[in-house]
């Protein structure tokens, strides 16, 4: 019984502030994620046939290797927590695809695999989260990242509410000239609609993410 009453409580929680950025959405959904970091433009949609996992279509350009990647992407729902205040995800994802070179690069087409896991925790004011992926891409070379977020709500908003956040990302990419960068950034969301617009104070590149839930 508690279980449940928890749940209830959480529904508003569940559908109107973290349901846009879930990377595995409700049952028959559909969502589109745009995504631009300091090494990647990215495009994903993706169709929730179960509660537990989704099924994608992802296209990521590599600007300054002059190569893209066009893949399927499954994700995975691992495990959830969740209680009266709090709910934490983490998810596993993985994909397999084509890379080939772009705007002059002449290297053949090859291979591309690539797996992460994605975690976050937050409550109604507080979030944190984690990211990591590894690329495969034959030789256009391999890649590995893994990045943090910590963020607050400076207001609680309601179901149907303009909800904001503002967050402070650290991203660690070894094989960079600057292994290390720090990237503020706000989020904004209402109803199916989340925007993420930010700047990289290491590189001097902005950041602007997209997630729509149909």
């Amino acid at each position: 019984m508690r279980a449940f009453l928890a749940g209830l409580f959480l529904l508003p929680l569940l559908f109107s502030a973290h349901a846009p950025a879930r990377p595995v959405s409700y049952t028959g959904g559909w969502t589109f994620i745009e995504e631009s970091d300091r090494q990647i433009s990215s495009a994903l949609v993706h169709y929730t046939p179960a509660p537990s996992w989704s099924i994608g279509f992802r296209a990521e350009v590599h600007r300054e290797s002059e190569y893209a990647v066009v893949s399927i992407q499954p994700t995975f729902l691992a495990k959830r927590w969740f209680d009266r205040d709090y709910q934490g995800n983490l998810y596993i994802h993985g994909g397999i695809g084509r890379a080939s070179g772009i705007r002059g690069n002449r290297l053949g087409e090859e291979t591309a695999t690539y797996g992460g896991i994605m975690a976050d925790w937050e409550t109604r004011s507080l979030f944190a989260g984690y990211r990591s992926r590894y690329l495969d891409a034959g030789h256009f070379g391999d890649q590995f990242m893994h990045a943090a977020r910590l963020g607050f709500a400076p207001y609680e908003g309601d179901s149907g509410d303009l909800h904001t956040w503002l967050m402070l990302e650290i991203d660690h990419r070894p094989e960079d000239e600057d292994a290390v960068t720090a990237t503020p950034l706000v989020r904004l969301f209402k109803g199916p609609l989340l925007l993420e617009m930010g700047y990289n104070l290491t590189v001097n590149q902005p950041l602007l993410n997209f997630t729509y839930r149909f």
